[in-house]
């Protein structure tokens, strides 16, 4: 959803359920130079409230932020958290742009799920049906007119000038994909709320989708089997994770009904991509977030389903200078919407 095109010096700027990353990088070409990053820590409640006085409170942090990173530029790309967004690949009649653009406004109310005049909707084509020689595909994004204008209206009041806004997993799929990728590859970010599957092919995203389950729900699952607080439990799931051997496996048998749960949806996705590209093979699973954080939860994926598992690195399309490589491989779990926005080809 680009507001403004041909910005070449802006940044990217996640807002995320409990924290602010932002990413600024130099040049052009597949591979830009990191010129700043920079982090905040934010309160959940606030990140996704729509009150008058937690908007504030979310400006202020982002203002200090700005300050804190020395940025030379007020043009921001801005993430959509996925529990706002509606994205889908859906087939439609073969035609020009101008008439593709009639259509899919005709069609909107069969496409999209909320109205389509409080809606904001974006789409690219993006290749051929696979099931009719006769129609293209199409990626379509909608958003709430609401959430975008209080938004857009939150980070104009401390003085950024907004180039565009783009969902989270797609910025994310940029970020932890080359930009030559062909082959079929899924990207799994598990946040805070709630995990965002992407499956990309050809260069474009073709699956996307938002599970209702993230890194919340696990610790609380430990918290309510093994009766001790939030802090402890957030503790052992990020050291013992899935490990059977630690603390006799407890930590692992108090979490694993709900990381399959997780795991049934990321099957269930796996399946509907292969019944559309009739039975394509995915390559493999990039891990990011709380996906690649939880111990042993990479190696539980690779077994379930065969498939091979890598650590995302969201610096991936990124030139810096060597003697930053462990300080940026330390954070890149946690870089790789902002880095995909600040990617963007404007």
């Amino acid at each position: 959803m680009s507001l403004i095109s041909g910005v070449s010096d802006f940044f990217g700027l996640d807002i995320g359920t409990t924290a602010v990353r932002l990413v600024n990088l130099k040049g052009s070409g597949p591979v830009k130079s990191l010129a700043r990053y920079a982090y905040a820590p934010i309160d959940s409640k606030i990140s996704l409230s729509d009150a008058k006085s937690d908007q504030q409170r979310l400006a202020g942090v982002i203002r200090d932020l700005l300050s804190e990173a020395r940025l030379l530029t007020r043009n921001v790309a801005v993430g959509l958290p996925s529990q706002k967004v509606f994205t889908t690949v859906v087939d439609i009649d073969r035609m020009s742009p101008g008439e593709l653009a009639k259509s899919i406004h005709y069609q909107a109310d069969s496409l999209i799920p909320t109205p389509v005049d409080a809606s904001k909707m974006d789409w690219a084509v993006i290749g051929d049906s696979p099931k009719d020689s006769n129609k293209v595909e199409l990626l379509l994004t909608s958003v709430p007119n609401d959430f975008i204008e209080n938004r857009l209206d939150m980070l104009e009041s401390i003085g950024l000038n907004v180039i565009s806004f783009e969902p989270d997993n797609l910025a994310l799929t940029r970020a932890m994909l080359a930009p030559d990728a062909t082959l079929p590859q899924m990207v799994l970010d598990i946040g805070n709320k709630s995990t965002d599957l992407v499956i990309a092919m050809n260069g474009a995203p073709r699956l996307t989708r938002s599970i209702p389950t993230g890194s919340e729900a696990i610790i609380r699952s430990a918290v309510q089997n093994l009766n001790i607080d939030d802090k402890q439990a957030e503790q052992f799931v990020f050291k013992f994770g899935l490990s059977k051997e630690k603390l006799e496996g407890q930590i692992y048998q108090s979490i694993i009904g709900t990381v399959d749960l997780l795991a049934g949806e990321i099957e269930k996705s796996i399946k509907f991509f292969q019944t559309r590209y009739g039975d394509v093979k995915l390559d493999r699973i990039i891990v990011t977030g709380g996906a690649s954080a939880l111990p042993e939860f990479p190696l539980y994926i690779a077994n379930k389903f065969g498939i091979s598992v890598e650590i995302g690195n969201a610096w991936r399309n990124v030139s810096f200078s060597p003697d930053k490589q462990n300080e940026l491989l330390t954070v890149s779990n946690h870089f790789g919407v902002a880095a995909g926005l600040a990617e963007r080809a404007e």
